[in-house]
């Protein structure tokens, strides 16, 4: 889209109705299309950050990983552990009108169960969720589950709180309406895909009286009556909108726009998740080559950590880390377990031997990607460039995010449309421990895709719940990132710095992810 385009696109859409000419409207260049309005079937950020705009949850996450009630007026536990009775707080609305009631609860929880690594696990030691009535819900746990708070608190995917009729939607399957209660409402008579996404202020959203506002937890207050995504795929198109102010926030600039927006005093450059955000490369464990552990172990040799990371946010070593493992450095699970398996020992010519001696024979391997989003399009090109070096036979697919999202889905072999291996990335806060990250799962059909089947993993974490202390919890954590290297499960390609762009005059920013509540024009 052509700069001229977009503003006069802009003049056309905020010239109706009437109204939005005097409302405080929010205007926004996300970092993908929204193709996807479900954020339990896909872990997309775009589609998470769309979730949390319009969907609540029981409970929020802060910025220290706690979770806080937040639908929740609070929970009591009694038989020694076996029962959580949850009672929703006074005030909750669908965007309907409706209240929300337990049932719908409880009918969200049991979908999102079946997608969620944390709400897997959850699954697996329940043995009964009823609405008790109008307010209530309960548990009936077969053991204690001391973590069910922190599962429903979970971040991605979240445990969003749908109507009951939405919530019967299989899991593996899209929802057909986007109905939540929380603070902003979707407007599905305004979405142009690729184009525009509109959201107003939910008028019968009530935040919590108290509690700190912080990630998703605290008090949700919205200071503006409409937010508007404008989709623009060209940065510099983006970068000079937000300089003349035709839009307020560019959620995520490229290296060298984010330069020339530092010397502006009218502009704000500063990270999203101050973590950092953390780059995979995953292969499909269904079909071949990569169904073979010594052909996926080949690849280990040619991976550099530190030319992927260079590749989204450019050299500044103050920006991106290698030497990253499987969890979030910084974190209480992060360790170097297993890492010398990525040191780049070898390099390409080591990974051409290893091929061979695995008795690769030339299959073909497809490599989808985007070229429409910062991160997972700069790492598709390192490895679209990296694995025909080793000698892979590479299919190299590129489209729109939407369609790599759609795409990855598939489980077909790859001559009736299918995929090898992709490269995304993930937040801090989805590979903090292994409960609810996505990628240290070795349950087949239900892990995330590529669908590796790794018991030993799986009996690992099992260990990790079990755990009575942090150290006992921290060893079984080096011996799953062992696991997960040796099995590549996953390459950790490294840790990088999101960057995000706002005008100055936008304050009170949550930091995390593209939060809408909370900020506020001075």
């Amino acid at each position: 889209m052509k700069r001229r385009h977009f503003l006069a696109g802009s003049g056309a859409l905020l010239a109706t109705p009437a109204i939005a000419q005097k409302a405080a409207v929010l205007k926004m260049v996300p970092q993908a299309n929204l193709t996807s309005f479900d954020p339990v079937w896909t872990t997309a950020n775009i589609s998470r950050n769309h979730g949390y705009m319009v969907f609540d949850t029981l409970y929020g996450l802060n910025a220290d990983l706690a979770p806080q009630p937040q639908m929740a007026a609070g929970a009591v536990t009694e038989d020694d552990g076996r029962s959580v009775t949850i009672t929703l707080r006074d005030g909750l609305a669908f965007h309907d009108g409706q209240k929300v009631l337990a049932r719908d609860c409880v009918a969200s929880i049991k979908r999102w169960m079946k997608r969620s690594p944390y709400g897997q696990r959850l699954d697996g030691v329940t043995d009964e969720l009823a609405a008790l009535d109008d307010t209530r819900l309960r548990f009936r746990l077969k053991q204690p589950f001391p973590l069910l708070t922190n599962a429903l608190a979970a971040i991605g995917p979240g445990c969003m709180i749908m109507p009951e009729r939405i919530a019967a939607t299989d899991p593996f399957k899209q929802i057909p309406e986007v109905i939540g209660s929380g603070p902003f409402r979707f407007v599905p008579g305004e979405f142009n895909s690729g184009s525009l996404v509109v959201y107003e202020k939910n008028a019968a959203y009530v935040p919590r009286p108290d509690g700190v506002t912080s990630l998703t937890a605290g008090p949700k207050r919205v200071f503006f009556d409409r937010v508007e995504w404008h989709i623009i795929t060209d940065a510099a198109t983006s970068a000079a909108a937000l300089q003349n102010g035709e839009i307020d926030w560019f959620e995520q600039p490229p290296p060298e726009i984010q330069a020339a927006l530092r010397r502006r005093t009218d502009v704000k450059v500063s990270t999203i998740d101050p973590k950092g955000l953390l780059g995979v490369m995953r292969f499909n464990f269904l079909h071949p080559p990569f169904d073979d552990v010594k052909i996926r172990r080949a690849v280990l040799p040619a991976i550099s950590q530190a030319e992927f990371m260079q590749s989204v946010v450019g050299p500044d070593p103050a920006s991106w880390s290698d030497g990253v493992g499987v969890f979030t450095p910084g974190t209480p699970m992060a360790n170097d377990a297993g890492m010398d398996a990525l040191r780049g020992t070898g390099g390409v010519a080591r990974a051409r031997a290893m091929l061979k001696e695995a008795g690769y024979h030339d299959q073909l391997a497809r490599l989808i990607g985007p070229t429409d989003i910062l991160a997972p399009s700069a790492m598709t090109q390192v490895a679209a460039a990296l694995l025909p070096q080793t000698g892979l036979n590479m299919d190299i697919a590129l489209s729109d995010w939407g369609t790599v999202i759609q795409r990855r889905t598939s489980r077909e072999p790859l001559d009736k449309g299918g995929w090898s291996t992709l490269l995304t990335s993930f937040s801090s806060f989805d590979f903090a421990d292994p409960a609810a990250h996505p990628l240290v799962r070795g349950n087949g059909a239900s892990a995330w895709f590529g669908w590796p089947t790794i018991p030993k993993l799986e009996d690992l974490r099992g260990q990790w719940f079990a755990a009575p202390d942090l150290p006992t919890r921290q060893a079984i954590c080096r011996d799953i990132q062992r696991t997960v290297i040796d099995e590549v499960a996953y390459v950790p390609l490294g840790m990088y710095q999101s960057y995000t762009a706002l005008r100055a005059n936008l304050v009170d920013r949550v930091t995390g992810f593209a939060i809408f509540w909370g900020l506020r024009r001075a």
